[in-house]
């Protein structure tokens, strides 16, 4: 197929969520390569957490060597605890692409969700449902995280590829995209 492989990231300190696709040389097809979660719980005190992230993005980057990486921002909420512990382990996942100097680009969830189900809102379900769609793939809820990350790396394929080739009509969108027409109402 060969074409630009990109890593999809849904940062966090408890679980952390990775998606690969790659894009194809010919088409605009997407092939799902690999997803799945990385679980924290078991590693006691935050910074151990810290250093298993930094080894496995790390390990990651290198089995995959992708074109880019792209990583969720964070969202904002009360608890600020929990943003700072979030923040580092978004923090950490960066400086592993940087580390393996891979491109990095962040992503917002409202962009992400909007990019890949046409809302912003969507509820994590809706975004398994069109990333499974999309990807022709079934995946398991308890891998949210992994297919938000999937649902990353599709967003920052869709932004790619349509700032170098932009329609100029919604039929030349429909016809370049059919895989969208899903709906999930």
């Amino acid at each position: 197929m060969g074409g630009k492989i990109i890593i999809g990231l849904d940062p966090g300190s408890v679980i952390m969520g990775f998606g690969i696709i790659q894009e194809s040389a010919i088409d605009s097809a997407i092939k799902p390569i690999d997803y799945g979660i990385l679980e924290l719980k078991k590693y006691k005190g935050h910074m151990l957490r810290m250093r298993h992230i930094y080894l496995h993005m790390v390990a990651l980057f290198k089995k995959y060597t992708p074109d880019a990486v792209a990583i969720e921002s964070i969202f904002y909420g009360s608890n600020v605890q929990s943003m700072l512990k979030l923040g580092r382990a978004q923090g950490v996942a960066i400086a592993a692409a940087l580390a393996c100097e891979t491109p990095i680009t962040e992503y917002a969830p409202r962009k992400v969700k909007q990019a890949v189900t046409g809302n912003g809102n969507a509820s994590k379900e809706q975004v398994a449902a069109m990333v499974g769609h999309l990807l022709n793939l079934s995946i398991p809820s308890t891998f949210l995280d992994a297919s938000d990350a999937l649902a990353v790396a599709l967003c920052h394929s869709q932004q790619r590829l349509s700032s170098t080739a932009k329609p100029k009509s919604w039929s030349q969108f429909v016809i370049a995209h059919p895989n969208r027409k899903l709906s999930l109402c």
